[in-house]
């Protein structure tokens, strides 16, 4: 047999070889096929008041819902934002942990914490935790606040106020052992002050003394407008995120870039312009060992989820359901990516999860 001949033979031999691989592949642990998620509605609507902008936390085997906006419902939301803390397991009977105290001008901001949306929120040495604010009373919060089991919350740094405020809408994870607060801006349309646009990295072992972490050039510009939180392989990550206006710079800012860092310092950054839209007021997320990024706000509410294993090569799941929003409320729980309520105004529940093969 000829020497061509031979290779075109062996070619052959090895073809049905080959397609035994791709249809044994789910046998195997690496599977490099792109997962298929679904989407599940688990209840179109939940005990709680429609909100946006509420604390997602999954803690102790539930998921916790604390706080939230809503100017048009005066029942619920007497001041604007309230100071509720909600619970569930299964994402369909939710639990009132805490009622709003948050009822007129008589609350005392020394005894509990003042009703607000869009703060920072972590898990952190088995507690829950809060971190600043919003400027929706007219000024900022500089407190920190936790809980381990959502009814009685500490004020953890009463008489020593945060050294990085007055800042709303920064972007907050726990990592390290450490609950890290970055970015963020002051709103002095809404909370008199210096217009100022951060582009700082601060954390704390324990939410009373605070350290600056100093970022080398090159890394993001300003920003933050970022929910939920990314922490995958090791590293923080930024997704996106944006600016609010103020009177000297009207105009938002949108960003659809890619950053992650080890130590907060060092930045690398992966993509100038991911494959999903820029947008503010968004979720990320971690789950089934990917980067996710859900719906969010630009020129109008959104809708699309993208995933990614890589934080570069971004994948659309198809079809989403539910209806767009921004500062939605995300939970990874129970083996599920949960979508809750957000600026849609409805205390709707879905669940996504991953295709069995």
């Amino acid at each position: 047999m000829r020497v061509h001949q031979l290779g075109v033979f062996l070619i052959l031999l090895m073809l049905p070889l080959a397609d035994a691989a791709v249809l044994g592949q789910e046998k195997f642990p690496g599977d490099t096929r792109l997962p298929e998620y679904v989407w599940e509605r688990v209840t179109a609507k939940a005990a709680f008041a429609p909100r946006d902008g509420a604390g997602a936390l999954t803690f102790d085997g539930r998921m916790w819902l604390l706080d939230g906006w809503n100017p048009g419902d005066k029942k619920h939301f007497p001041r604007t934002c309230n100071n509720e803390v909600w619970s569930s397991a299964d994402g369909k009977d939710w639990r009132l942990d805490k009622a709003n105290t948050f009822l007129d001008k008589a609350f005392d901001p020394l005894k509990d914490w003042e009703g607000r949306h869009t703060a920072g929120y972590v898990v952190h040495q088995k507690k829950m935790w809060i971190v600043g604010g919003d400027v929706n009373q007219g000024h900022y919060h500089f407190d920190v606040w936790n809980s381990a089991d959502g009814k009685a919350w500490s004020h953890v740094n009463a008489g020593k106020p945060v050294p990085w405020g007055p800042r709303a809408l920064h972007y907050t994870l726990a990592f390290k052992d450490k609950i890290w607060v970055i970015g963020g801006q002051t709103i002095p349309n809404i909370a008199a002050g210096k217009e100022i646009f951060y582009r700082d990295v601060w954390n704390s072992s324990d939410g009373i003394t605070w350290t600056e972490v100093k970022p080398k050039e090159p890394f993001w510009p300003q920003r933050g407008m970022i929910g939920g939180s990314a922490v995958f392989k090791g590293r923080i990550w930024i997704l996106g995120g944006g600016t609010y206006d103020t009177p000297k710079v009207p105009t938002r800012k949108y960003f659809n870039d890619v950053w992650s860092s080890a130590d907060g310092i060092e930045w690398t950054r992966h993509l100038e312009a991911a494959t999903w839209a820029p947008r503010q007021y968004h979720e990320v997320a971690v789950f089934d060992d990917r980067l996710w990024v859900l719906e969010g706000y630009h020129k109008a509410n959104r809708n699309d989820v993208w995933h990614a294993a890589d934080g570069i090569k971004w994948h659309e799941v198809p079809a989403t359901p539910w209806r767009p929003r921004h500062a939605a409320s995300v939970f990874v729980h129970d083996g599920a990516l949960w979508m809750v309520a957000g600026n849609n105004m409805e205390s709707d529940v879905w669940k996504l999860t991953r295709k069995k093969r």
